[in-house]
């Protein structure tokens, strides 16, 4: 079923007709028209909050609304900044989810990476049919077809209220005259450059990044101008394209026809009623969305369970341990890209699945694994180094974005003559059913490597609102952890009534059903002494992780936003007036 309909957006001034697919969740944007002025709008909020990974991305924002710029401006700014200054994780040779509270109504854009047109579904088994270790996530031929930049210049296009050279200008900035290198970030460079020794030309580019260097990338800047002078195209089909193409030639799948052909999606967001408040997030091809509502509704219909039962106990981490199994063997079995397998997203949040699916959860002691299978009756993922931003404008409107290269630096390759890091998305499908992927996660045939195919991600950008009021703007990297660790900070701001930055300073932890009974602890807070033992005294395995998120927040408290940035990281918060 189809349907057309007009939408406006009173922050931009713009009106689109849009062609909506009931049975995919697909909206797709005819093009946008010219920006009409803005009408002034009275403002809602106390101010304008960002949350974000970076002081240069938090300078680019607070610029932005200075300007007059709403929370989208400033959301295409943060991401193209963080292209620069935070070059492990931000991008533009990547991809990721936007979603959106604009003008009170709810948006979602997928601007994930593709798999090039000549990729195939065995491109990483050897003659054998077993896969190839590190084929899919060092080098050319773990690239994926970029989607950021279209990502920003349709949110921007649609939604925002400045002119394009603006949101592109801080960027620009940095890229020309450079920026201080931090210590995280050059450590994170030396630990990926051991990687890329001898594979990639990663150090001809960032070899000089070192603590306390001004890093200028002029090739970068070159790119990025172009980009501001003229749009996506320059990206997908200009001298940009040209120079991708020429770099992949003879090295890896995508050629200018796989660029040219790329198009970011807007989809309808998973949306669901929990505890009063409405939660708006990331639709396939994310397993997060759909694996965060799971895990909302059934801790709620297990919630007599959780009476008296203090946060990061043993018995709550076996409770949440319990659910999580639950929604991973889901997760395994059902996901995949929307535009090339029906995902039954409907049955999987539906009330009386996740109902029934909770009742199976043991108070007491583990469930064997082996009996734990997908629970509407059958028969992943990126590394934890993205980067997540949150964002809301003193109008009310917010963008919630997470965005990704896989792992630190993607890749490794760098595009010659540009400074662009390219992605290993590739390995964020299923090599082969069955098999863990760098992530430890399995998948099956939904989410098999396939020509125009985007991969399975656990990125869940997220929104909460109330009575059509933003409340909570929310999202972390993490790879499979991702949902998992914006669950807990939830559960610790609504369960548990925690202030902002204790709900994400506390503890996280995380199981993803395999390794059976597996508990991950983080290095920030790690589970140890009497409350080690009582969890094992349950039957359970502890296991550190170096990864548990860098969680980006911003509440709203009446009228006035609270940010928090995870002290995991090293993220910025601000509130503009």
């Amino acid at each position: 079923m189809r349907l057309f309909c007009n939408a406006k957006s009173a922050a931009g001034g713009l009106t689109l007709v849009a062609l909506v697919s009931i049975s995919t969740g697909l909206l797709e944007a005819a093009p946008a028209v010219a920006k009409t002025p803005a009408k002034t709008q009275p403002a809602i909020l106390t101010g304008s909050a960002i949350a974000v990974a970076d002081k240069y991305s938090a300078d680019a924002a607070e610029q932005i609304f200075k300007e007059g710029g709403n929370a989208v401006d400033a959301a295409v700014a943060i991401a193209f900044t963080l292209a620069v200054t935070y070059p492990e994780a931000g991008n533009i040779g990547g991809g990721g989810f936007m979603t959106l509270y604009v003008d009170g109504k709810p948006y979602f854009l997928d601007y994930r990476e593709r798999a090039p047109l000549a990729a195939t579904k065995n491109m990483y088994l050897d003659d054998k049919g077993e896969v190839i270790k590190g084929m899919s996530v060092i080098g050319y031929r773990s690239v994926g077809v970029p989607g950021t930049v279209d990502g920003m210049w349709q949110a921007q296009r649609r939604f925002g209220k400045l002119k394009w050279k603006q949101v592109l200008a801080p960027a620009i900035h940095y890229a020309r005259d450079g920026f201080e290198v931090s210590q995280q970030l050059q450590q994170r460079r030396d630990d990926a450059a051991k990687d890329f020794a001898g594979k990639t030309n990663f150090d001809t580019y960032f070899g000089n990044l070192k603590q306390g260097v001004n890093f200028k990338q002029a090739d970068l800047a070159a790119v990025l101008q172009r980009i501001s002078d003229q749009g996506a195209q320059d990206f997908y089909s200009g001298r940009t394209a040209d120079l991708i193409a020429a770099s992949m030639r003879g090295h890896g799948l995508i050629t200018k026809d796989d660029l040219q052909q790329y198009k970011a999606v807007w989809r309808e967001p998973v949306q669901a009623n929990w505890n009063g408040y409405r939660v708006i997030t990331a639709p396939p091809p994310s397993s997060g969305g759909v694996g965060l509502v799971q895990l909302l509704k059934m801790k709620a219909d297990i919630a007599p369970e959780f009476k008296d039962v203090p946060p990061n106990s043993a018995q709550y981490v076996h409770l949440i341990a319990e659910i999580e199994k639950r929604v991973f063997a889901d997760r395994a079995q059902y996901l995949g890209d929307p535009d090339f397998y029906k995902v039954p997203v409907a049955q999987l949040i539906d009330d009386s699945y996740n109902a029934k699916r909770a009742a199976e959860v043991d108070p007491n002691s583990p469930s064997d694994t082996k009996s734990v299978q997908p629970g509407l009756g059958t028969n992943m993922p990126e590394k934890a180094e993205t980067t997540h931003f949150s964002v809301i404008d003193k109008w009310g409107n917010a963008v919630s974005n997470t965005y990704t290269i896989n792992g630190y630096f993607g890749s490794g390759v760098v595009v010659d003559q540009t400074g662009i890091v390219l992605n290993d998305e590739m390995d964020d499908f299923s090599a082969k059913p069955g098999v863990p992927n760098e992530f430890g996660v399995v998948g099956s045939d939904a989410n098999a490597i396939g020509p125009k195919k985007r991969p399975l991600s656990s990125m869940s950008p997220t929104i909460l609102t109330k009575d059509g009021k933003v409340s909570l703007v929310i999202g972390t990297p993490g790879g499979s952890r991702i949902f998992t660790s914006i669950f807990q900070v939830i559960n610790n701001v609504y369960d548990y009534n925690m202030p902002l930055p204790d709900a994400v300073a506390a503890m996280r932890f995380h199981h993803q059903l395999l390794p059976p009974n597996t508990i991950f602890w983080e290095p920030y807070k790690p589970i140890e002494g009497e409350l080690a033992q009582q969890i094992e005294a349950k039957g359970y395995k502890l296991q550190g992780q170096d990864f548990s998120g860098d969680i980006q927040a911003i509440k709203v408290n009446g009228e006035t936003p609270e940010a928090a940035a995870d002290p995991r990281g090293r993220g910025v918060t601000r509130v503009i007036q």
